[in-house]
């Protein structure tokens, strides 16, 4: 993939179950994970991406789940939620509305460099009141670390495969 490729635009073909996507990323993994990434051809989604500044960057809807999800990249494994006063309204915004209409926020956290393996985490957070398959999935998916200082972070070591959330999503 070209250098200009963003990774939400990764995301989206994955879950889109685009070939030429999942050909690309998967070249390089052992024959079990991209296996679980070929499942979404299964049941793929359908992957907007969201215009908004509060949070979500793609939609994933199918006819059984939809979410929306954050994309956050790195080459650091532990990815911390910046104090900025922007970013803090943007996350605030994204938990507000997720609250609200009882949907599972998502966040995607890709190691940038990764060779030979699955560079994709996926967490979601503390959430309540969650019904159906969006209380299943929660269950499943590791939640959000915070700081001492009560920020959010990721360690990308802590999070879900995206391969196992997939197979997770088609079985």
């Amino acid at each position: 993939m070209s250098s200009q490729y963003s990774y939400e635009r990764e995301l989206r073909g994955i879950l889109a179950a685009w070939d030429e996507v999942l050909a690309a990323v998967t070249k390089a993994f052992d024959e079990y994970t991209k296996a679980q990434y070929y499942m979404i051809k299964k049941a793929p989604f359908l992957v907007i991406r969201a215009a908004g500044s509060f949070g979500e960057d793609l939609v994933a809807l199918r006819g059984d789940v939809g979410f929306p999800i954050e994309v956050k990249a790195s080459k650091h494994p532990l990815f911390h939620f910046s104090n900025t006063q922007r970013l803090k309204l943007q996350q605030d915004e994204f938990i507000r509305i997720c609250k609200t209409t009882g949907t599972l926020p998502i966040y995607a956290f890709r190691l940038k460099n990764v060779r030979g393996g699955d560079p994709w985490r996926i967490f979601t957070m503390d959430m309540e009141n969650l019904k159906g398959i969006n209380k299943l999935i929660y269950d499943r998916v590791p939640k959000l670390g915070r700081t001492a200082s009560g920020y959010f972070k990721m360690p990308w070591e802590d999070g879900m495969p995206l391969g196992k959330f997939i197979e997770y999503l088609c079985r």
